[in-house]
């Protein structure tokens, strides 16, 4: 993990690259800082690119207002507690969904970031119980950056992390620049089960 997780200028150039490379067309969001600190919202941006560069054209919210819900024969069974991320195609019976914790602004290891981890192990239990009980397959990601943050200040909660993970409540979680290579493989994934099941 630790080799992967960028500071803010890895995160600036890669994004930089990126986006002279692809000319995207999705949202590049700003972050969440006042004055000479906003700018894009670095690594989110990034995703956001691979995601679209690899989705076939098909739709994706990338920044979804409303809650994520799964159906049966249009009725609703199921809704998350959260909105999360990002979802695909959209977040009525998503195929998958993501979680994207980037802080390189963070000083120190604070409750926002604690909170971000329990926030994805909570919909983690209500994504295996959607699984369970639904029969519907979704993919779960968490995607993190920010080498202080992370490997500076909180290693304890990366150790959370890895046990989600073990405990089935996240499908795969990506560590910084590692985006480049995992995002456009996991969207083939995705575009693959989507085809399967609008045909």
């Amino acid at each position: 993990m630790e080799p992967n997780l960028q500071n803010l200028a890895q995160a600036r150039d890669l994004y930089t690259k990126l986006k002279a490379e692809l000319k995207p067309t999705c949202p590049e969001p700003l972050n969440k800082q006042k004055g000479e600190k906003q700018a894009p919202a670095y690594f989110t941006s990034i995703i956001n690119m691979l995601i679209e560069a690899n989705s076939k054209g098909y739709d994706c919210n990338y920044d979804p207002k409303e809650l994520s819900a799964f159906t049966h024969d249009n009725f609703p069974i199921r809704s998350l507690s959260r909105r999360v991320d990002g979802s695909f195609p959209n977040v009525i019976n998503p195929i998958a969904l993501w979680e994207i914790k980037e802080y390189y602004y963070t000083t120190t290891f604070g409750s926002r970031v604690a909170d971000g981890v329990y926030e994805t192990q909570l919909d983690g239990y209500e994504l295996k119980e959607v699984r369970e009980h639904l029969g519907k397959k979704i993919h779960h990601c968490l995607m993190i950056d920010d080498h202080n943050t992370w490997w500076g200040m909180g290693k304890s909660y990366l150790c959370r992390i890895c046990d989600m993970l073990h405990m089935g409540l996240v499908t795969e979680v990506i560590f910084g620049k590692e985006v480049v290579t995992r995002v456009p493989l996991l969207v083939k994934e995705w575009t693959k089960q989507f085809d399967a099941e609008i045909k």
